[in-house]
């Protein structure tokens, strides 16, 4: 009884799926693209969609980018520092999170670029531009040469006073960086850069809060 019982499921469940099999399939949704003012729509198959070419990046999102990848370096070799020369265990830890989630953000700038054909540094062209002539110009709030020296040369809670005070001014510079993209006509639209630097705007203004904090407690 039980075997008749199983074989009837079977031919149940057998008879229920061939049934699903032979419904015909729904056509997918048309694809609309709307026409010129006075002029009808038409449609775009998925096919067409799918291999009409990428919209290029803006000029200012490529430097954007190249910028950030040079500017998020630097933070991570100041918390190179900080591990040897600082003293206070919270900031240790919060600059571990800056160095882990900045080192992930290089990484993927690095591949947004290459993924568009652009390079991941910046051509001299606009290092010259940027008054750095062929080195590497320096971004908005980067510590100077002089600037990483002394913070090198410095060693507990000298050293943690001079690296919050560097770090504010570098996250601000960031800041400027995420409205200078955003102030440029075309610029920014691209739908992850936007969300990127969205991000990045709002993770170093918690942090430069956070910093301004422990910058109060040292005595």
């Amino acid at each position: 009884m039980a075997f008749c019982n199983r074989r009837a499921a079977v031919l149940l469940s057998l008879a229920v799926s061939s049934a699903f099999a032979q419904q015909p399939k729904q056509p997918a949704a048309p694809i609309v693209q709307p026409g010129a003012p006075g002029k009808s729509t038409k449609k775009v198959s998925t096919a067409a969609v799918k291999s009409a070419p990428k919209r290029p990046p803006a000029e200012a999102d490529v430097y954007f980018m190249q910028g950030m990848i040079h500017h998020h370096a630097q933070a991570v070799e100041m918390v190179d520092l900080l591990r040897t020369h600082g003293e206070s265990k919270a900031l240790h830890d919060l600059g571990e999170r800056m160095t882990v989630s900045q080192s992930d953000e290089i990484n993927y700038m690095k591949q947004w670029l290459t993924e568009r054909g652009k390079p991941t540094m910046m051509p001299h062209n606009h290092a010259a531009m940027a008054g750095g002539g062929m080195a590497m110009p320096l971004m908005p709030g980067m510590l100077t040469p002089e600037q990483m020296a002394a913070l090198a040369k410095a060693r507990s809670s000298e050293f943690d006073k001079l690296f919050l005070t560097g770090m504010i001014q570098h996250h601000t510079g960031a800041l400027i960086m995420v409205e200078d993209l955003f102030d440029v006509p075309g610029a920014g639209q691209d739908a992850a850069l936007f969300d990127f630097a969205t991000d990045i705007d709002n993770t170093q203004r918690a942090e430069i809060e956070i910093m301004r904090g422990m910058l109060k407690e040292i005595k």
